[in-house]
């Protein structure tokens, strides 16, 4: 009975630590979400739950496209600077050209020049990565503070407000009770999900990332799939950018400042390795709820706004160190 029951007792406990192993940030995040419920007041009410949904679907939007980014073995300095760029532009289109075409035709076509630009940005800093081998944090990081210009020079340093009536609902409103970003946010990460997992440009992104000499021997066209992963994000950015244009309801260059360090930070979390090659959609999406939960708790705590920063920094740190150990283990 005794060999039976240590037998038993030493099964429990490694599937334990495969549990550990392969789920550490959905453990913590459990532990985590368990301890605000206990400790931050009103953090499991249904209202701050939404507020969390609707705050991390904004910055789930990019997390996912810059997964693709950094698997690839790339990464992005401008999302937050595009997000801004983004609304800036819709806001632009709606205040010049609402009287001329309506209001919504406005807003559509300003959206899609915001789109096609995000998306056209980034392909192009992916081939300016192969034609003259400038690193794409130098590029992104160039960007970075040009895109921020560029979206104070369009709207004249002060904020468009010129929206059509009904275009707040797209960052502020609610479809069967749930935020309609969340909805955006949630399509997002099963077509990125996918795309990542069951489609032959997932798995080059892999290739690419893991080894980008052995792909492109083996046929890849490794500098096309690095474009179009930095585009894709771009685009992504453009659709993030013009939900918290709704959100706020105007166009402004000081939109997202700072969101590039989280939309990574989020990635880093997950579990994405920033020498490439390894990363999953599934682990940026727990990366952004923790992010989430972890500012809304701090928040609901009345922690200081700077020991949030240095909670978050110690959080990334950790999130790094932490997977280091895993693949040393695995």
């Amino acid at each position: 009975m005794t060999l039976v029951s240590q037998s038993a007792e030493d099964r429990g406990q490694n599937v334990s630590l495969r549990l550990i192993k392969t789920y550490p940030m959905e453990i913590i995040l459990a532990a985590l979400v368990l301890f605000l419920i206990l400790m931050a007041p009103g953090f499991a009410s249904t209202a701050n739950i939404l507020n969390v949904l609707r705050t991390v679907a904004m910055l789930g939007i990019i997390a996912f496209g810059m997964t693709a980014v950094i698997i690839s073995g790339e990464i992005d300095l401008s999302v937050g600077a595009g997000v801004a760029l983004a609304g800036c532009i819709v806001a632009w289109f709606a205040d010049a050209y609402t009287d001329a075409i309506g209001g919504w035709s406005a807003v559509i076509l300003g959206f899609a020049v915001a789109l096609t630009v995000g998306f056209s940005l980034g392909y192009l800093t992916g081939r300016f990565r192969q034609w003259f081998n400038v690193p794409t944090f130098i590029t992104t990081l160039a960007l970075f503070a040009a895109l921020r210009g560029v979206a104070n020079l369009i709207t004249g340093g002060f904020p468009l407000s010129t929206f059509p009536a009904g275009f707040d609902f797209l960052g502020g409103g609610y479809l069967f009770g749930i935020p309609f970003p969340v909805y955006i946010f949630a399509l997002t990460f099963a077509g990125m999900h996918f795309l990542m997992k069951y489609t032959s440009f997932g798995r080059e992104v892999y290739a690419v990332g893991g080894n980008m000499e052995a792909a492109r021997l083996s046929g890849i066209d490794i500098w096309k799939v690095k474009a179009l992963t930095l585009g894709l994000t771009g685009a992504l950015t453009a659709i993030s950018g013009t939900l918290i244009a709704s959100q706020i309801g105007a166009g402004t260059g000081t939109t997202a400042t700072g969101m590039e360090l989280d939309v990574i930070a989020a990635v880093i979390i997950g579990g994405t390795s920033l020498f490439g090659g390894k990363g999953r959609i599934w682990g940026t999406l727990i990366g952004v709820l923790f992010l989430g939960c972890i500012s809304n708790g701090m928040t609901l705590m009345n922690v200081s706004e700077y020991w949030q920063y240095v909670v978050r920094g110690g959080i990334i740190l950790g999130a790094v160190l932490l997977n280091q150990v895993l693949e040393r283990v695995r």
